[in-house]
């Protein structure tokens, strides 16, 4: 069963950086496209940012130019890099499989809130 474990959340002002992780058991995550989902209040849970499996990565046109998706294969972990943060990123962030890859059940995710 795979597994996903967030976090690097947590309160900053806008204009400030973040750095998300992502803890994958179960899977091999340079075998999946892997994705970072984010749901607001009230909102759906959104597609922000993807890497496949040949490291080609795609972004929500929101997010583009100031996250960045990586991952690091010895330790199985998909990161998200968040710069220039604005007070419409606060959500709730998660990772799971993309694109080509079906979903696995979700993890808690990691709460970003973006306030002065």
């Amino acid at each position: 069963q795979v597994h996903q474990v967030e976090s690097g959340g947590g309160l900053v002002q806008p204009g400030g950086s973040l750095r998300l992780s992502c803890a994958v058991t179960g899977t091999i995550v340079k075998n999946n496209d892997m994705g970072w989902y984010r749901q607001a209040p009230g909102k759906q849970r959104e597609l922000i940012a993807s890497i496949d499996t040949f490291g080609s990565t795609n972004y929500a046109d929101s997010v583009k130019g100031r996250f960045t998706i990586s991952r690091d294969n010895a330790k199985n972990t998909v990161y998200l890099q968040m710069n220039s943060l604005k007070p419409e990123d606060t959500a709730v962030y998660y990772c799971n499989g993309a694109r080509r890859t079906i979903a696995w059940n979700w993890g808690q995710g990691t709460q970003v809130t973006v306030s002065s």
